[in-house]
């Protein structure tokens, strides 16, 4: 049986998604980007292990959230740099004004905003909470109306699934991508851990960190190994050709393993290595960095139109043979 619960702590207000069977639970705050503050799992030592790097308290999110990486930010209407910040849509040139690191507005216009819980569910296979953020041209870089929804949903053995549905309130045409920027950790250094994911090609990076239209090949992680002191701050093809999941991080020490399975609206995968290397992001998303320019993996939605963004992480524990 599946339970949904309130509760407040350290200046948060968190909604609770539970698997009362076996004790899994995720933790979600809608007032800070409907970021997901927790993803626990009980392992085979019967520890309580939460995969997901959080936020000590309220004003550690407040104060720090651009500072320590966008921990689980929702990325919309873009997804990580857009180069100066400007864009051309239609016959018009734009310039977002919210945050910049260097040359590029990063991350998106959503990641602080507060979403408003419009439906909740829980009976025995799941339970699942539908959170809201109405935009109405709150940056003047991005003059447009649209609706962006989140709908977390756990289910049974350690599953999560997140949908994103981006709905055009607008009276004209708008651009759209999509992605996540969750940091996993499993409590210690990364650098023991082991990867593997589905790809064939990494985007070549200019000194910016914005793709050059180059593909290079790349099947370094295309089998599990240990990460070791690997850095990644790349984007990657999705190779759908093969078979789910695509991503894997495994701890062989305390037998627990994230998989990833991405549907195909979700075509890159976006990895990091933070200096203090106690976790990785790993960051779905449904088009290129700089796609209001570069157009790779640009969605443009009519108006009354919809878009719909779904990935699954499953924390699957690891069996002694």
């Amino acid at each position: 049986m599946f339970s949904i619960s309130k509760k407040k702590e350290n200046g948060f207000d968190v909604i609770v998604l539970k698997d009362t069977a076996n004790g899994s639970l995720v933790e979600i705050l809608p007032a800070h980007g409907a970021l997901l503050h927790s993803f626990y799992v009980i392992n085979e030592h019967k520890e309580s292990i939460n995969v997901i790097e959080q936020y000590k308290d309220a004003d550690d999110v407040k104060n720090n959230q651009e500072a320590n990486g966008f921990k689980s930010a929702k990325l919309s209407p873009y997804v990580c740099r857009l180069a100066n910040g400007s864009y051309t849509f239609g016959e018009h040139q734009y310039k977002v004004e919210n945050f910049y690191m260097g040359d590029s507005a990063i991350h998106g216009l959503l990641y602080n905003r507060a979403f408003t819980v419009v439906h909740t569910n829980a009976d025995e296979g799941s339970a699942s909470v539908t959170l809201l953020a109405e935009y109405r041209k709150n940056d003047k870089g991005y003059p447009f109306n649209y609706d962006c929804q989140v709908t977390y949903s756990l289910q049974k053995e350690n599953t999560l699934t997140i949908t994103t549905k981006i709905i055009n309130k607008d009276a004209g045409n708008i651009p759209v991508t999509d992605g996540w920027h969750p940091y996993f950790t499993f409590g210690n250094s990364i650098n023991h851990l082991q990867l593997e994911f589905q790809s064939k090609e990494m985007l070549e990076f200019d000194e910016g960190l914005l793709p050059t239209g180059r593909l290079l090949p790349y099947q370094d992680f295309g089998s599990l190994r240990i990460i070791g002191d690997t850095f990644f701050d790349n984007c990657f093809t999705v190779n759908f050709a093969e078979c789910q999941p695509m991503l894997v991080l495994r701890d062989t020490d305390k037998k627990m393993q994230l998989e990833i399975y991405p549907e195909k609206t979700y075509p890159y995968l976006q990895i990091y290595t933070p200096p203090h290397r106690n976790s990785i992001a790993i960051e779905n998303l449904s088009s290129a960095p700089n796609a209001f320019n570069n157009a790779i993996g640009l969605r443009t939605l009519a108006p009354g139109k919809e878009a719909d963004f779904i990935t699954t992480y499953k924390i699957a524990l690891i069996h002694e043979k």
